[in-house]
C-alpha cells in the first residue's frame, strides 16, 4: 500500500481532487486535513502559505495514473506528489483497499 501526499491552496480544490481520485478508482480513500501553514522555497524566495494536505491511500500499481491525474488537475505548476510505502497495514484494511481498487 502507498500513502501519497499532495497539498492544495484551497479546500474546494482539495475536495475536487479527492472526488476525482476516488471516482477514478485510483485510491480507496482520500483524507483532507484542515488548513495548515507551509513554509517552502519557490522562485528564489522563501514563501509561507496556507494549504490543505491530502492523504491518498492507494496501491503501488495505481501510482502512475494517480500522478498523471494530479498533474493534469492540480492548480500548482509543480504539485507536491510524494508516495510513502506502508511498512505494515492491517489485513482487513488492505483487503478493503484492494477490493475497491481491483
Amino acid at each position: 500500500m502507498l500513502i501519497v501526499l499532495t497539498t492544495t491552496s484551497a479546500s474546494g480544490e482539495a475536495e475536487m481532487l479527492a472526488n476525482k481520485i476516488v471516482e477514478a478508482k485510483l485510491a480507496a480513500c482520500v483524507q483532507i486535513l484542515p488548513q495548515m501553514t507551509s513554509v517552502y522555497f519557490w522562485d528564489g524566495a522563501i514563501r509561507k502559505d496556507p494549504e490543505h494536505l491530502l492523504l491518498i491511500k492507494t496501491l503501488p500499481e495505481k501510482f502512475d495514473a494517480l500522478r498523471d491525474l494530479l498533474i493534469e488537475n492540480h492548480s500548482h505548476e509543480t504539485p507536491e506528489i510524494v508516495a510513502i510505502e506502508s511498512a505494515r497495514v492491517s489485513n482487513e484494511y488492505l483487503a478493503w483497499l484492494t477490493d475497491y481498487l481491483t
